[in-house]
């Protein structure tokens, strides 16, 4: 598309180069978000990290703008680009799982739901998102909040080594004991220090756990909301739940007189001992009325993938975030106002905790340094009709701003959108400088600029 000859890249990799000739180009270049509509000059399907390092080094030496796509669910759509080389390795999604070592390496393309189904056979598990079609690698380069961080802490915290490949071609493994400085800038920084090609995690023994998914009328979400403010607080480790504002899903132990409507729900786990699990969801059974619920014994996996139907790929997207010291009654009142207000089905407002675990690890440990904030918000407005998105938009905007004066300066840079690349320095706050070191390390000339985007030195 920009006049460069990709039949010498064709000679040196053994997956797909796809470019605007092919017949699947536009299946190659679509992401999940169906508002990113990006014409790139070719897509790389790679299949082995010799594709990669032939990818990087021809679109270095071509000029060309380099996009690396995992799950392809950024927001953004940073998995894609205007006449940028996509290296996609939506073929290469292995698991590999050490069960003695409780230890698991995986491809750069694999799921969550990739992931989760290898360790389950084995009845382990680490942090991992709450929607499975998430890609392993840039929710763990992000941060990685899930259900069991108040446990285990962040995926990045879980995170043994990685094989990356630097914008010079290199292939390097950054651990604790090589590659230090590039280690801890993985754990949080994102995409910007080079191309990841897998990642090793410490795994833990999580195997059937005892779910709740507890719908309530939108009328008492102000009574939910502070009952779970106030019993996660006194909650241990082993219950991870979120609180959430929907419209009601069509789901069978939901009646239907509750389908599209407003409605708070409470989703999560107890990874404790089994015979303690009703006891742990009973008081949010007795919190309010409930609407519909679904509280019992349940796969990891499944509970992980549960909400995986609701978003498919194409789906229009746009998000906000924000850190929250404490749910305070000011941030409680924001939500009301604009969570009962929530536009189509498949929008989701969460609010996940992120204390425990998550707090005992310091703020200049990792990248990561949001570790004295025990909320994650995040407004993910998701919609089908183009016709809606100047007014979703603006109805995300708005709850944003509506939270800004409960909300920490920096947000979680997994929930960012595009326009919200002036606020990456706030978001790492005290740990800027350091990655801004790093880039200009292993990226001096910032070949990895498609991502929340730190800029070197």
């Amino acid at each position: 598309m920009n006049g460069t000859d990709f039949d010498g890249l064709r000679g040196q990799v053994r997956g797909q180069v796809i470019t605007s000739g092919d017949a699947d180009y536009d299946a190659a270049r679509a992401v999940q978000n169906g508002l990113i509509d990006k014409r790139p000059a070719a897509v790389v399907q790679v299949s082995q990290v010799a594709d990669v390092i032939a990818s990087v080094n021809f679109a270095r030496d071509h000029g060309l703008a380099l996009a690396v796509r995992g799950g392809g669910h950024s927001g953004p759509g940073f998995g894609t680009g205007d006449d940028a080389l996509v290296i996609d390795f939506a073929h290469t999604r292995g698991v590999r799982v050490d069960p003695a070592g409780r230890t698991a390496r995986t491809e750069a393309g694999a799921t969550w739901a990739d992931f989760n189904h290898a360790t389950h056979a084995f009845g382990l598990a680490t942090t991992g998102g709450v929607v499975g079609s998430t890609g392993v690698s840039g929710l763990t380069l992000g941060g990685g909040i899930g259900y069991l961080d108040r446990k285990y802490g962040l995926s990045c915290d879980n995170l043994l080594s990685a094989d990356v490949v630097t914008a010079d071609g290199r292939f390097l493994t950054a651990s604790e004991h090589e590659h230090e400085d590039l280690f801890w800038a993985l754990r949080g920084g994102g995409g910007n220090f080079g191309v990841v090609t897998s990642l090793e995690f410490r795994l833990h023994p999580v195997d059937t756990v005892h779910a709740g998914i507890v719908i309530y009328p939108g009328d008492h979400a102000e009574t939910v909301a502070k009952f779970y403010r106030a019993q996660l607080a006194d909650a241990p480790e082993e219950f991870g739940a979120f609180l959430a504002f929907h419209q009601g899903p069509p789901v069978p132990f939901l009646p239907e007189e509750f389908h599209g409507k407003p409605v708070c729900i409470v989703v999560g786990m107890w990874t404790g001992d089994p015979a303690e699990g009703p006891s742990r969801w009973q008081p949010f059974l007795d919190a309010a009325p409930v609407a519909g619920s679904m509280v019992g014994p349940m796969p990891y996996p499944a509970l992980n993938s549960a909400f995986d139907g609701m978003y498919p790929k194409g789906l229009l997207a746009y998000w906000k975030a924000a850190f929250l010291s404490e749910l305070n009654d000011g941030a409680i009142d924001a939500h009301l106002e604009y969570g009962r207000r929530v536009p189509s089905l498949q929008t989701a407002v969460h609010i996940y905790p992120i204390d425990g675990a998550v707090h005992r690890v310091g703020a200049a440990d990792t990248a990561f340094p949001n570790r004295n904030a025990s909320f994650s918000p995040v407004i993910a407005c998701h919609w089908e009709d183009p016709a809606d998105t100047a007014a979703n938009i603006a109805w995300v905007r708005d709850y944003a701003a509506a939270l800004q004066p409960y909300s920490e300066s920096a947000g979680y840079i997994n929930f960012m959108d595009g326009d919200d690349l002036d606020k990456v320095a706030e978001n790492y706050g005290p740990n800027y400088a350091r990655l801004r070191d790093v880039k200009t390390k292993y990226d001096p000339q910032n070949l990895f600029h498609l991502n929340q985007n730190i800029v070197p030195a």
